[in-house]
């Protein structure tokens, strides 16, 4: 698997874009947030003559799916995510709106929802999907057992985890599930969160002041 990582947009966020020798690849979370960061985007994926097959998102918070309709403008994909973030689509708007910020482009609504246990498919990759709340109701996990690595949203950053007082959030909720769910996998699989530097499950095993 060959992981390309983009920060986007002012806070930033971590857009990773997946792809193997197939040259089919996913996008998860679309935070692209000006034309320039379209067009960044948009030339890597024809410069590495790349077919993008499918877009995720870890969740519904607008920094993270602001740029889902340039996705489905472009490339006619509409986003997979879980259903209990539905409600945060139909108020992108407000969310940006609380941090100065005007949406580019009208909400784009979930096209197929992606629940526990559920398995995605793009070239000879699979991710598995986690369902982890508690930073939103449908915050989902995508790990791929075959490369020990996952994709976290903003459920596990290095040295932290995810806000729990927005709208649907809970503290117990998500410390219970990154305990039972993502600490039970093995040590070296790495971590790339929503936000900041990539790390290991063992590292916040041993580090993670929430978790100890």
């Amino acid at each position: 698997m060959k992981i390309k990582l983009f920060e986007f947009n002012p806070f930033p966020v971590n857009c990773y874009l997946l792809y193997d020798d197939t040259k089919h690849a996913a996008l998860i979370d679309a935070g692209m947030w000006t034309e320039k960061e379209e067009e960044e985007l948009v030339r890597y994926i024809e410069q590495h003559e790349l077919i993008l097959s499918c877009l995720l998102n870890t969740h519904m918070h607008f920094d993270h799916c602001m740029d889902n309709a340039f996705i489905y403008q472009k490339y006619g994909l509409s986003t997979a995510a879980n259903a209990k973030d539905a409600f945060l689509v139909q108020n992108l708007a407000l969310q940006a709106s609380q941090f100065n910020i005007k949406l580019r482009r009208d909400p784009q609504e979930i096209g197929s929802y992606v629940n526990e246990g559920d398995e995605i498919h793009f070239g000879d990759i699979t991710l598995k999907a986690l369902h982890v709340p508690g930073h939103s109701p449908g915050s989902i996990v995508y790990y791929c057992e075959k490369e020990a690595v996952m994709f976290s949203g903003d459920v596990i950053f290095k040295g932290s985890v995810g806000r729990a007082d927005l709208p649907g959030g809970d503290y117990y909720t998500l410390i219970k599930g990154i305990k039972e769910k993502l600490l039970s996998l093995p040590d070296a699989t790495v971590i790339y969160p929503g936000h900041g530097p990539k790390t290991t499950i063992g590292e916040e095993k041993r580090s993670n002041m929430y978790l100890i």
